[in-house]
Order: C-alpha cells, then sequence, then structure tokens
C-alpha cells in the first residue's frame, strides 16, 4: 500500500536546467568508451572480447540497479537518492580517470553504471513538482539531453585521448557531474517521500545482479579460449542456478522486483524475444565497426578521434529514431515497423560483409542500423505500454530496458568473440563473418514475427 505525498512546491527553469545539464555530462561520461575500445584494448593490453567487457560493465550495472533506485527514490525521496547516487557515479568516474590497468577500470565502470538510475530519479521529482503537462516536457528535455550527451562523448573522446590521454576521457566528464550536483542540491525543492507498506525485494536483487554478473563474465572468459571444457561448463551451471534461484525468489516474494507473470502475457512475451533479437544484432554492429576503422592493411587504421567522427552520424540518427518509434508504432502498429527493421538490418549487414572498403559504407551502415534498432525497440516499448494495465506499465517498460541492455551487452561479447577466433591479429575474413552472423541474427526477427502473428499487436 502506497501512501502519496504531494509536495505543493513547484521546479523553476533553474531546477530543470540543472537536472538537464547533469544528463548531460551523464550521457557524456556513459558514451566515451565506444570510440576509444581499439585505443583501449592497445594501451591496457586486453583481447577485444575483454575489451567489449569495458562498456557492458556499466550498461549491465545500470540495468540491474534502475528498478532499485527508482523503488528508493519513492521511499527516501528523488533528490536525496539522486545526490547519493551522483557521489557513486563521481568516484567511479574518479577511478576510472586513474585505472592502471583492467581491473581497476571495470571496478570504476561498476560504479558509473549507477548513472543509469538517474534518469527514474528525474521523472520523480519533475512529476512530483510540475503539471502533467509541463512534466511531460521537462521529462522529454532530459532525456533528450541524456542522448545528446552521448553524441558530446562520441564526438569528445577521440581529441581528449590525443591531447591528454584516455584517462581524461573519465576525468573531464566526471568534473562536469561532481560540479553540477551541488547546484541540483541547492535549487531542486524537498520532495517528500511516497510512504510504502512493501519491502524492496533484496533477495531477488541480489540473485538477479549475481546472474548477468556471472553471465558477462563467463562469456569473457570462455570466449578467450582461457577455460577448460569443465571450468566453462561450471560457469553455465553457476549462471543457470543463479537464474533458478532468482525465478524462484520473484515467485514466492510478496512485492518481487520484477512479476514474472507479465512473461506469460504473449504481448511482453513477444516484445522480449524481438527485442532481444534486435539488440543482440546491433550490439555486434556496434563493436565491430569501430575494431574495422582501426584496423590495419584490409581497414582504416583510423585512431580514435576519427572513429568518433565516424559513429557520429549514427549516434545522431539513433537518438532521432526513438522518438519516430513511438510515432510509427501508433500508425503502422509494432509488428510493421519490427519487419521494416530487421528487413533493413539484415541488408545492410550482408551487404556490408561484401562491401567494406570504403570508410562511407561503414558510416552509412551504422546509420542505417541505428535508425532500424531505434525504430524497432521504441515500436515494441511503446506497444507494451498499451498492451499492459495501466498499473504494470512501470514494470513491463523496466523488464525491457533490461532486456535492451543485456542483448547490446551480449551482442558485443558475441563480436569480440569472433574476431578473437579469427586470430592474432585480426584478419578481414573474422569482420566478414562478424557483419553477416549479425545480419543473419536481425533476420531472425523476421521468423519470430511469423511465427508469434497472432500473439503479437498489429
Amino acid at each position: 500500500m502506497h501512501h502519496a505525498v504531494v509536495s505543493p512546491v513547484r521546479m523553476g527553469k533553474l531546477s530543470i536546467g540543472a537536472l538537464g545539464i547533469l544528463a548531460l555530462a551523464l550521457g557524456t561520461l556513459q558514451s566515451v568508451v565506444e570510440p576509444a575500445l581499439p585505443l583501449l584494448q592497445r594501451e591496457l593490453g586486453v583481447s577485444p572480447a575483454e575489451g567489449a567487457l569495458v562498456g557492458n560493465t556499466l550498461l549491465i550495472t545500470g540495468a540491474v540497479l534502475t528498478p532499485v533506485v527508482g523503488k528508493l527514490g519513492d521511499r527516501y525521496g528523488g533528490k536525496r537518492m539522486l545526490v547519493w547516487l551522483m557521489a557513486v557515479v563521481s568516484a567511479g568516474g574518479l577511478l576510472a580517470g586513474l585505472a592502471p590497468n583492467l581491473p581497476v577500470l571495470l571496478l570504476g565502470q561498476v560504479l558509473q553504471g549507477a548513472m543509469v538510475g538517474a534518469l527514474p530519479l528525474s521523472f520523480i521529482l519533475v512529476r512530483k513538482h510540475l503539471t502533467t503537462g509541463e512534466s511531460q516536457a521537462a521529462v522529454g528535455l532530459v532525456v533528450a539531453l541524456f542522448t545528446g550527451g552521448g553524441m558530446v562523448g562520441t564526438a569528445i573522446a577521440g581529441p581528449i585521448a590525443d591531447a591528454l590521454s584516455w584517462n581524461w576521457m573519465f576525468a573531464l566528464p566526471t568534473v562536469a557531474i561532481a560540479a553540477t550536483t551541488p547546484a541540483v542540491l541547492r535549487l531542486l525543492p524537498h520532495d517528500p517521500p511516497i510512504r510504502s507498506d512493501d519491502g524492496i525485494d533484496w533477495p531477488g536483487v541480489i540473485l538477479l545482479s549475481g546472474t548477468l554478473l556471472a553471465l558477462m563474465l563467463g562469456l569473457v572468459t570462455v570466449t578467450n579460449g582461457d577455460l577448460s571444457p569443465l571450468a566453462s561448463g561450471a560457469i553455465a551451471v553457476l549462471v543457470a542456478v543463479l537464474a533458478s534461484g532468482w525465478v524462484a525468489v520473484e515467485r514466492r516474494a510478496e512485492s518481487p522486483m520484477v512479476d514474472l507473470r507479465m512473461l506469460a502475457r504473449p504481448a511482453m512475451r513477444n516484445a522480449f524475444a524481438l527485442t532481444f533479437i534486435i539488440t543482440t544484432s546491433f550490439g555486434m554492429v556496434v563493436f565491430l565497426l569501430p575494431q574495422l576503422f582501426a584496423a590495419d592493411g584490409f581497414g582504416f587504421a583510423a585512431d580514435t578521434t576519427d572513429i568518433g567522427l565516424f559513429l557520429l552520424p549514427g549516434a545522431v540518427v539513433g537518438a532521432l529514431s526513438d522518438s519516430v518509434g513511438g510515432v510509427a508504432a501508433r500508425r503502422f502498429g509494432p509488428r510493421a515497423v519490427v519487419i521494416v527493421g530487421a528487413v533493413v538490418t539484415s541488408v545492410t549487414m550482408i551487404g556490408l560483409a561484401s562491401l567494406h572498403t570504403q570508410a562511407w559504407q561503414l558510416v552509412l551502415a551504422k546509420v542505417l542500423t541505428a535508425f532500424a534498432a531505434g525504430l524497432g525497440t521504441t515500436a515494441l516499448l511503446a506497444g507494451t505500454v498499451t498492451a499492459v494495465a495501466a498499473e504494470d506499465t512501470g514494470i513491463a517498460t523496466s523488464l525491457l530496458v533490461v532486456t535492451r541492455v543485456v542483448g547490446v551487452a551480449l551482442g558485443a561479447q558475441i563480436g569480440g568473440a569472433i574476431l578473437a577466433a579469427g586470430g592474432d591479429p585480426t584478419t578481414e575474413p573474422a569482420f566478414v563473418a562478424g557483419f553477416a552472423i549479425a545480419g543473419l541474427v536481425a533476420a531472425l526477427s523476421l521468423l519470430i514475427v511469423r511465427i508469434t502473428k497472432k500473439g503479437m499487436q498489429a
């Protein structure tokens, strides 16, 4: 049972601006890794699969923490939790900026992953202190600036690394976050908590976190070929045991972290499957393209700055496709949008497997696949919102967010495994295989749409 306490204090433009600037800085910090992956691999002396883990660690941590942070924000107040969260993120950014090796950098990324929780906390604040129309505009501003920060991070990672060092890619956005947080504390009005009689499902949180971490750590060690078949099997068993334990706990919990009954609904089940496939394919693209830009000989020997510029058009188009996906879902239905996105991605990646001798071909491939992935996943999210009861909207959308994050992370690990299997140094046939497999994975969406036609919204 929840007891809402509505605050009469309104947020001013300065308060909204402070949240927006904070979102911009967070988006910048979150995105500096992608264009710098080849540089980080060289500087730290790690394999492509281990390099993929640098970006995946932040995404996985964010996916696990976001629903927990949202519940804590409801209970203790969004402002209080946001300030504490930024302290954790700042510590992670500082640690990454000073990291001498991969383990320390990964620990910094774990702490930085808490930044994803800043979005629901911001939404709690604007909903408490603004009217419905104003809160919708403020939410749009925060999300847009977080996405814009991603573009900024993609563009500036290379110049910062070239002019200073890769450590400063993490340090400078962290300074901006640390400087903005006191302004948020001062400008935002106090928000009274919403008291709840329901406890937090800590066993579920711990088991889900353990499952995801074991899965990702298992992927990077197995794909490196450093483990025996027995050890690989042991990791698989550990993941299965943790996942089974989590499911059992969630089924018995009075207030579960995730309501598993949602998964039994056809619309949700189909949305999960399609979101996972789309994001897995796109995760492979996100990992493979920077590697080919940086490759010598058959690649383009691009430095971090050039890679960031090559990837920037795709980042811009991907951000725009999120808003288009919702409109397209209402006009044409999620099924039609997913079909178009799957066809575009499949044709693009199969074509890229044959034609990748010019930089513009890779840039165009990133633009098309980013647009298709954003279009499809947002359409599925919009369709899910209308397919479930109003009181289940938060649960349903949070599950899809986690699915998106895990899909992208798994795709990056698969891409790293394909390149690692191609030998050292990486060969052109390994990239050809990676692009072709990404296209085939995307094509699986068409099969699922066909099989689940009756259970999917038109």
